[in-house]
């Protein structure tokens, strides 16, 4: 019976209930059917001791002592169909909590479902069907309208509307055309596009969500067995006032009766049933929970740490100021240095093109381009030679220039001709959630960033942020993780780059932004936040508190039904079989007061 499943234990053990009612009550062999329970309840008592004894062993303590010792006390002073009725409860209580997590895990499964099999590559002018493992990058495939799109890619012809809920937890379409990027696992609108694929099926991010929903599923959680927390002091009292109930009336079914109510079913059920539910909550509003052991962590946060760059801001440099020197137009600044960086792929030059084209800049043709990594670009135009990057490079005499922000600085024939300042704006939702997150008890929140010390204060002032740690390399903010006291853990870290995924396994729980952010953020980290929307942090602590007060709230309504009950069985008032029957009921008490878990309120 070991290798079966819970329902096909409850099966089993209802078999062998039938056979042992029709025995007595048919044939009126009540001897033989109180052999058959006697020999079913020994076996499945003794597989439960080994298993309490491997427990024991990995160092664990649980209820499960109670159990056993129920099952063997109704047996033992000849109350067989108590102890068929235990049988019933323990099995029908496990399969209960099968059934209650698959139905809270709805949502984690879904991504599973449907992952993407095919896709429609157009090679050689015709569209084909292959497997999408065996799509490349740059290929271009064809999405139609209502499929799920295979791998992550830019639409290089056509536009629609994309359903990324599964993705982000955001229900409205997003509207996308030629040079938008599309995460696989959105579901195409009405329109066919081509898109050009940019990652391998393995590495899209479907794929690197459906591999952390697997890692969810597969990781035990380790608050799951909330009830062993408070099993040694439950454990013992019932042991105890059954002890004395015997003692005192000299009557051994008095003890049974008393462990009969005792025993531990919805302490073990209502924890498990909580956690997965407020996973399966998390999961509906965009984010991936990979252990039940992170929900409690994040409930108890004290200190939020975040990066600043995609973080609290949206990552997404625009410019702000255009700043010529004396006797230069802002047309000229502007048409020279967005002519020397019309070919690179930094950042700042494509913020710097996409402006120059808003405002209608022209550009010339460039020669002898030569790009100084990290430093800028060097480049003739018009017969000058122009150098566009940091202020050491381009304008190395002209300190006085410096910006306290992100700039180009530009020369033309060793003249400085001016600066292009860009900024980074921050999240609209960036002050609301601090402001929740202090709400929720995280009154410790800080900035580690590796900008300039004036930006990061700048930008935390205006979210809320009181302590800030600037300038730092990814060892430095690992440093500054660990230096936080003890009373100010658990400490959860919120960032979204690849420098960031050292900060983030170091941190109690790490949170990644993982909608932009790279693969080896969403990895590291122990809770992925799919939208990107930082608002969401304060959602998941929010779940957080609310599914480890309920599954605290269902395990000691458990506890204090039990007691009750067993206080009661002490004067004899609730006979084993009686006994054994209200364990139901405080089964689906306990279970149905877990689910509340899974309710999306708040």
């Amino acid at each position: 019976m070991k290798r079966l499943s819970n329902k096909q234990k409850l099966a089993v053990i209802l078999i062998i209930a039938a056979i042992a009612v029709f025995l007595q009550y048919g044939l009126h062999y009540p001897l033989l059917a109180q052999v058959i329970v006697t020999i079913v309840g020994a076996i499945i008592a003794l597989t439960m001791f080994i298993g309490m004894v491997k427990t024991l062993r990995s160092g664990k303590y649980g209820v499960d002592l109670l159990a056993i010792l129920a099952v063997v006390a109704t047996l033992a002073v000849g109350e067989y169909w108590a102890a068929m009725v235990i049988l019933v409860m323990l099995t029908g209580g496990d399969a209960l909590e099968d059934y209650a997590a698959k139905k809270a895990n709805t949502e984690l499964k879904a991504l599973l479902d449907n992952s993407p099999q095919h896709a429609h590559l157009i090679k050689e002018g015709k569209i084909t069907d292959v497997a999408v493992g065996a799509v490349k990058v740059g290929d271009q495939i064809v999405v139609k309208p209502g499929e799920l799109v295979p791998v992550d890619g830019v639409i290089v012809a056509g536009h629609s509307d994309f359903d990324e809920s599964s993705l982000t937890g955001e229900a409205r379409p997003v509207v996308k055309q030629d040079g938008d990027a599309v995460m696989s696992g959105s579901i195409n609108g009405n329109s066919a596009i081509t898109l050009q694929v940019n990652h391998l099926a393995k590495d899209s991010q479907y794929q690197q969500l459906v591999k952390l929903v697997k890692e969810a599923e597969s990781t035990p959680a380790h608050f799951v067995r909330l009830a062993d927390r408070y099993a040694v002091p439950f454990t013992i009292a019932a042991v105890v006032i059954s002890a004395l109930v015997w003692l005192i009336s000299g009557n051994p079914h008095r003890f049974a009766e008393v462990l009969v109510v005792a025993s531990p079913c919805p302490l073990i059920l209502a924890a498990p049933v909580a956690m997965v539910s407020g996973m399966s909550r998390a999961s509906r509003n965009g984010i991936v929970v990979k252990t039940g052991s992170v929900l409690e962590k994040l409930a108890g946060a004290r200190t939020g740490a975040f990066d600043k760059t995609g973080t609290i801001t949206n990552g997404h440099l625009t410019v702000s100021r255009v700043i010529p020197a004396p006797e230069i137009t802002t047309e000229r600044l502007l048409h020279l240095a967005a002519s020397a960086e019309q070919d690179s792929s930094h950042i700042l030059a494509r913020s710097l093109l996409a402006y120059a084209t808003e405002h209608e800049i022209s550009l010339a043709p460039v020669a002898d381009l030569e790009e100084t990594a990290g430093k800028g670009i060097t480049a003739r135009i018009e017969d000058h030679q122009v150098r566009a990057g940091n202020l050491s490079f381009a304008a190395p005499d002209n300190g006085k220039a410096a910006l306290a922000t992100t700039a180009i600085y530009v020369s033309v024939d060793g003249k400085y001709y001016g600066a292009i300042a860009f900024e980074d704006h921050i999240r609209p939702e960036a002050k609301e959630t601090m402001e929740r997150l202090k709400a929720l008890g995280v009154n410790n929140l800080m900035m580690l960033t590796g900008d300039q010390r004036a930006i990061a204060q700048t930008v935390a002032k205006q979210v809320g942020i009181t302590t800030v740690k600037a300038d730092l390399l990814p060892q430095d903010k690992i440093a500054a993780l660990k230096g936080i006291t003890p009373d100010f853990h658990p400490v959860f870290m919120v960032g979204d780059g690849v420098n960031d995924a050292p900060s983030l396994a170091t941190a109690d729980v790490g949170i990644a932004m993982g909608a932009h952010g790279s693969t080896a953020a969403s990895e590291t980290a122990d809770l992925v936040i799919l939208q990107d929307n930082l608002a969401r942090v304060a959602k998941a602590v929010a779940i957080s508190k609310d599914t480890i007060r309920i599954a605290k709230q269902a395990v000691l309504i458990g506890i204090a039904i039990c007691t009750i009950l067993m206080l009661v069985a002490c004067t004899g008032a609730i006979p084993a079989f009686v006994g054994a029957m209200l364990q139901e009921v405080i089964d689906t008490v306990s279970i149905l007061w877990a689910l509340k878990a899974r309710q999306t309120s708040n």
